[in-house]
């Protein structure tokens, strides 16, 4: 699963993170993920109707891993003692993180609190020019990890195996 950091303001305008396995692309333009309401991140977002979705890498996997297993409300702080450093979006009031290269900004769109789903609408979708190759983001210099849920190991996504789209026309 992929290990998505999202980061939200409080209504005092001070940052705060999680990490989130439990989501990914819901339509073209929006994201869903499932966060519970008890989280301070959650709440934050409910609070100010948006949100910041970034792809967890290898370079801060200890940061992102950190921002997973210590609540907001014990440790207020703990955006920075991640080591994070939080850029206002131009797009939504919420944070980007600096050290993580790649962010969804994104909207609110609706929070289920039976399910605990949360959909934003992406409004702007930001990548430091440090992963990009031809104006496009290179996943082998993003360096994305992935959750494995049955070891409990973050793996580092990499190697191409194919083409998308085309290596099942061989099938024809």
């Amino acid at each position: 699963m992929p290990v998505l950091i999202v980061a939200a303001y409080d209504e005092a305008g001070v940052p705060n993170a999680m990490n989130a396995a439990w989501g990914g692309m819901f339509t073209d333009e929006t994201i869903g993920i499932c966060l519970a309401e008890e989280h301070k991140t959650t709440r934050n977002i409910l609070a100010t109707g948006a949100f910041t979705v970034s792809v967890a890498t290898v370079d801060q996997v200890a940061a992102c891993d950190y921002v997973g297993i210590v609540s907001g409300d014990k440790v207020p702080d703990k955006f920075e003692r991640a080591g994070f450093v939080a850029e206002r979006s131009e797009f939504v009031n919420a944070p980007c993180i600096k050290q993580l290269p790649m962010t969804l900004e994104c909207e609110m769109v609706s929070y289920d609190q039976e399910s605990n789903h949360l959909v934003g609408r992406i409004v702007n979708i930001s990548a430091d020019e440090s992963i990009l190759t031809d104006s496009k983001i290179d996943i082998s210099k993003l360096r994305p990890i992935a959750y494995d849920p049955i070891n409990h190991d973050y793996i580092q996504l990499g190697a191409k195996v194919a083409d998308a789209f085309a290596v099942g026309k061989k099938l024809f």
